[in-house]
């Protein structure tokens, strides 16, 4: 059946975004069953997990030159596509090559879909409230990001087959959402003009390259504080996001694919509920409270593991949504800060590299320590080494000036 025509661009656009990352967590609760059936240990989990977030870092680096030069709408199908083989692939899955494969195509159409659609909304938005298509962007992708583990979850705790029947309702709207796409008319900005043809291989090059920059000296105590802080949050929630279904089993009595799913979702779904509430904060006071926070939902998780106590565990998710939005609420305003939008590429992408990086760095950690000491004690270790970093900076911000609007030279 042929999607309704009278739909305007915008909704498919929102569709897409919401469909495409969905599929990027929709995993999570199922990394049990996939230990249980293949043997792994939480290592091999983590390294799933890693290969993922490797894809999505390195895509996001070369996304605004592609989009640039090709326009949204093209990266946008690209990346639908892709998500949808991914996930389709990670239903035929039998071993865990396979299954790496998968989620490394998509963590590349990850980021393809995220970047190209919020590119997207802007444009097709024109003459909208800018806030209003800001709001739109981000419930889009929050409420993806939280149906993918949510309805895996259930699908996997109470139907047959729950490796593969988990997958379907992703794959189903997927194919959708490329059909809706490709009757699109391309609404993207006309890519500039090309001009002389660049001089050398080395040139040539040199074109593609991701742009990475820094803020003037004086403000990068600024922004290293605002990525750590990035760091901080994205490692909380990518421990959730990969091991949580694991740790929970130890943790608290109740357990399976839809708890795990339910937790993971509702940190997210509560983080953007808690980013519409302090958007009007000033940006000093949601730096520190950030870290405050991280500091705090690490130390909550860390007494858990000592005290198994499901009351400790529920205060740990809530805490860490909160700081999971100031975080990101106080890394996109410090950016804001420093930069004009037409040079803003360069040190988004520097911030959310040191972000990213937090997915990646703490949960291989984590994964090769719990091999070692127990899970418990890896996530108890995790826990205080990230409370350390989220406490010292949040003390780092309270010392430091508040930056001032930014304002051209």
């Amino acid at each position: 059946m042929p999607p309704p025509r009278s739909w305007p661009p915008f909704f498919w656009i929102c569709y897409a975004m919401c469909v495409g990352v969905m599929g990027t967590a929709l995993a999570s609760p199922l990394y049990p069953l996939y230990q249980a059936a293949w043997n792994l240990r939480a290592s091999d989990i983590t390294h799933v997990f890693v290969v993922y977030m490797f894809g999505v870092l390195v895509t996001l680096l070369f996304m605004g030159r592609l989009i640039a030069r090709f326009g949204f709408l093209a990266n946008l199908r690209l990346g639908l596509a892709l998500m949808t083989a991914g996930v389709l692939l990670s239903a035929a899955a039998g071993n865990v090559p396979v299954f790496m494969a998968a989620r490394l195509v998509i963590g590349v159409a990850s980021g393809m879909i995220s970047t190209s659609a919020a590119t997207g909304l802007v444009q097709v938005g024109a003459g909208r409230d800018p806030r209003r298509v800001s709001a739109v962007t981000t419930v889009a992708m929050t409420l993806g990001f939280g149906m993918g583990p949510l309805v895996g979850g259930l699908i996997a705790q109470w139907m047959p087959w729950p490796l593969v029947t988990a997958y379907v309702p992703s794959i189903a709207m997927g194919v959708l959402a490329v059909r809706a796409l490709l009757r699109l008319r391309d609404a993207s900005q006309a890519p500039a003009a090309p001009g002389p043809r660049a001089a050398g291989l080395r040139a040539a090059v040199a074109e593609w390259l991701p742009r990475i920059a820094l803020p003037p000296r004086h403000a990068r105590r600024h922004f290293w504080i605002a990525s750590l802080g990035a760091f901080s949050a994205f490692g909380m929630f990518s421990l959730y996001a990969s091991l949580a279904p694991s740790f929970m089993r130890e943790l608290v009595p109740w357990h399976g694919p839809a708890v795990s799913g339910s937790t993971i979702a509702a940190i997210l779904f509560l983080s953007s509920a808690f980013q519409f509430l302090v958007r009007n904060w000033r940006t000093k006071v949601v730096v520190v409270a950030g870290g405050l926070s991280l500091a705090a939902c690490n130390l909550l998780l860390a007494w858990t593991t000592a005290s198994r106590t499901p009351l400790l565990f529920a205060a740990s998710v809530l805490v860490t949504s909160f700081g999971h939005a100031l975080a990101n609420v106080a890394g996109m305003s410090v950016i804001g800060k420093l930069t004009h939008p037409a040079q803003r590429a360069g040190l988004l992408a520097s911030y959310m590299v040191v972000g990213y990086l937090g997915t990646i760095v703490p949960i291989l950690a984590v994964g090769w320590l719990a091999d070692h000491l127990g899970l418990s004690r890896a996530v108890a270790c995790f826990s205080y080494a990230m409370a350390a970093l989220s406490g010292g900076l949040a003390l780092l911000a309270s010392r430091t000036r508040e930056l001032p609007p930014f304002t051209p030279a």
